[in-house]
Parts: structure tokens; sequence; C-alpha cells
């Protein structure tokens, strides 16, 4: 699905992905983010909304898929946006799975929970809470 968003007075091309997907891909002005949507209670309705099908993400981007919010060594995980840190659920030395919560960064008023993109061992934390970070800068690090 592609959309055209304004916000104040900056224009965006959003396309996402399969919505059903985890993590939600979408394409912001032609660059890739994963989100990570919050799972909560259903919502009350009495029929739910048909999506059109999309395509995987796999079959958008062939061999090996577009890159992620980890950097081209697989060894840190880098912030997607610009934002703040307002907490940090893991410490050096902890063990992580694959999507599990590492930090929560805010962003335009909105929290965006940044996931383990494999699993692993936690090598080093770059950020602390209340910490200001620019787009692609080292949140966490896995051990070798």
């Amino acid at each position: 699905m592609k959309y055209q968003i304004k916000i104040e007075d900056r224009v965006f091309d959003v396309e996402v992905q399969d919505i059903n997907a985890r993590p939600v891909i979408a394409l912001v002005n032609g660059e890739r983010i994963e989100v990570w949507p919050q799972e909560s209670a259903p919502a009350i309705s009495t029929t739910p909304p048909t999506l059109p099908k999309q395509a995987s993400p796999h079959e958008k981007f062939p061999a090996g898929g577009a890159p992620s919010a980890v950097s081209t060594d697989q060894m840190k995980v880098l912030s997607p946006i610009p934002g703040t840190i307002v907490s940090i659920s893991v410490q050096v030395g902890d063990s992580v799975a694959f999507g599990q919560e590492l930090c929560v960064l805010e962003a335009m008023k909105m929290k965006n929970a940044i996931r383990a993109t494999r699993s692993g061992q936690i090598g080093a934390v770059y950020v602390t809470v209340g910490q200001q970070v620019k787009h692609h800068d080292p949140l966490v690090e896995y051990a070798q």
C-alpha cells in the first residue's frame, strides 16, 4: 500500500509491505524501516478489515533482502530514526532472542520498541536513558 504523508511542511512517500508480517516493512522516501507493532488486545469489531495481498519482503528484496537496522558486520543494532532513548531493557552479557525488546526510542511523540534482529548475547550497550540519538547511531552490539 502506498501513501503520501504530510507532517508540517514535509511530505513523505510511504510504502507499507505485508502488514501481517513481523516486522512490518515500510519504505519511507525509499529507505527501509522495520516496525515491530506492540501486541495489544484486539479491537472490538464485527467484521475484520480486509487488506490487499502484498508480496513478502523476500519477494521484493531478493538475494538476502534489503539493508536492515543492523550494520553490515551484523554486530551492531543501529537507530532506525533519530530520537530519544526512554528505556533500556538489556545489559552487557544478557542473552536475547530474535524480536526481544532491546530499548525504546521516542521520536515525534511516538515510542518505538527497538528489537533484537537476531538471537545472541549483548556485548555492549552504547546508549543511556535520556540520550538523543541520530539516524544510524549504534544502540547495542552483539558479542562475538
